[in-house]
């Protein structure tokens, strides 16, 4: 029986002065169950992002390791110093540049590549503490705002679709297709999406969870989810040394001129990314204000910039805030202690990589499916807040970022292609007044972030 001076009295005492759980509506857990939802659902990058980095050339086990460091040290950070639900590690995009772009087509080794992306950092982190960054989240248009929840959304389900399967991409037409429902991975998908929908109409807490661990145990039979050790060879447990990947920074190949425009690709769509993020998942969780802002963003702002400026150094680029951390939140994670949970999850992957690889991307596909869905309604709240004004003028911007964001297979470039839309649609609209003159001036770098991305293919 605990008494009020007990050891675990004074430790949820600790954590509610942490975390402030009761302020935000939330039990501590509800926030293990958010935290281990979100480790799920953020899991597969720990197969996504080193097998990115090793067609460059880098050492793929190494690269795991160092995945798996930055996720960690950069969620913990995460949540003691901003008590925010969302973890941090490298973006998918970021590692695309790094290992396809950089490295396959333009033949840059992928020292060079480090480079280039934590001298990207390193504007990250000057941006965040001159403030830069906030002012920038402050003139962007409140429809942009209200709209980047249904362009995130859009890119979660689509990338939940193809992790499952459910959708492939027809090379010949240049378009998207069916994928082989016959085949197990929809399959186990399918089931997990449907015990998933099933126990969230009844308000089951953890029916995202439970969706996952559903369709994981249903693709053992089908040959899925499977042990690649075991736990009577200790050492197939041990994670890789990450020597091979660590401290191999080239700084000098990257202050080049020809390496500008990768170095604001690499900036600008994790600037946007990390925008995009922040805004529409804080909206998720009930942390924004009636502006949509998020209180307090610059915190988000230099932990996310500090990740990107130290990833490169264990052979990461791009740290961000993870849009998979919608995960956590739609299951109910409200403050840092859901993050601290999935970084402490990850680091336990860290020492037992097996067991990590063990649940397939395909059965975490229900989760994103179920989140990106979810966010998708937002576009609703962008639509109303125009019905006084020209809708048109108002809605064509959001629309054609959720088309970019489809298009490009990236929701940063998506969310800088709707901003520069919005000025051009004021400037035809003759509202030319209402843009504040700090959009006017983020233009010509937006201008100049898809010509660096029209360059680099």
């Amino acid at each position: 029986m605990s008494g009020a001076g007990s050891p675990a009295s004074a430790l949820a005492g600790l954590i509610e002065r942490r975390f402030a759980l009761h302020a935000r509506g939330t039990t501590p857990a509800r926030e293990m169950i958010a935290g281990l939802t979100t480790f799920l659902a953020a899991a597969y990058l720990i197969v996504v992002i080193p097998s990115l980095l090793a067609s460059g050339g880098m050492d793929r086990a190494a690269a795991t390791v160092g995945v798996i460091v930055l996720i960690a040290a950069g969620s913990i950070a995460m949540a003691l110093y901003a008590n925010l639900p969302f973890i941090v590690g490298p973006g998918i995009g970021g590692s695309a540049i790094l290992g396809v772009t950089l490295a396959q087509v333009e033949h840059v080794p992928w020292t060079t590549g480090l480079g280039i992306a934590m001298l990207s950092g390193v504007a990250f982190v000057v941006l965040t503490l001159t403030g830069a960054r906030g002012m920038v989240v402050r003139i962007i248009p409140p429809q942009i705002k209200l709209g980047l929840g249904a362009s995130i959304g859009l890119f979660i389900a689509l990338l939940g679709l193809r992790d499952a399967g459910m959708v492939a991409v027809d090379v010949k037409r240049h378009a998207f297709a069916l994928g082989d429902f016959s085949q197990p991975g929809p399959v186990i998908a399918l089931i997990g999406l449907a015990v998933a929908i099933a126990l969230q109409t009844r308000r089951v807490p953890g029916a995202i969870l439970a969706g996952i661990v559903v369709a994981a145990l249903a693709g053992v039979p089908l040959g899925l989810t499977s042990l690649k050790g075991s736990l009577a060879q200790p050492a197939s447990f041990l994670p890789a040394s990450p020597l091979p990947v660590m401290g191999k920074v080239d700084l000098a190949g990257a202050l080049t001129l020809a390496a500008l425009p990768y170095m604001f690709t690499f900036f600008a769509a994790e600037f946007f990314s990390t925008l995009g993020t922040t805004l529409a998942i804080g909206a998720k969780a009930g942390l924004t204000d009636e502006d949509g802002n998020l209180p307090g963003i610059e915190k988000p702002f230099l932990i996310d910039s500090l990740a990107a400026t130290l990833g490169p150094l264990v052979g990461v680029p791009g740290g961000t805030a993870l849009v998979e951390s919608a995960a956590g939140v739609e299951a109910g994670g409200r403050t840092g202690l859901t993050t601290l949970t999935a970084a402490g999850l990850f680091l336990l992957a860290l020492l037992a990589m097996p067991l990590a690889m063990a649940i397939p991307r395909q059965a975490t596909a229900p989760a994103l499916i179920l989140i990106g869905i979810a966010m998708l309604g937002t576009i609703r709240t962008a639509a109303r807040s125009s019905s006084e004004t020209d809708g048109i003028t108002d809605m064509f911007a959001p629309m054609a970022m959720m088309l970019l964001t489809l298009i490009s297979n990236s929701f940063g470039t998506g969310i800088a292609g709707g901003l520069l839309v919005h000025v051009l649609v004021q400037l035809l609209a003759g509202r030319w007044r209402e843009i504040p003159p700090g959009l006017f001036i983020l233009t010509l770098p937006l201008g100049y972030y898809f010509y660096g991305a029209a360059t680099a293919h």
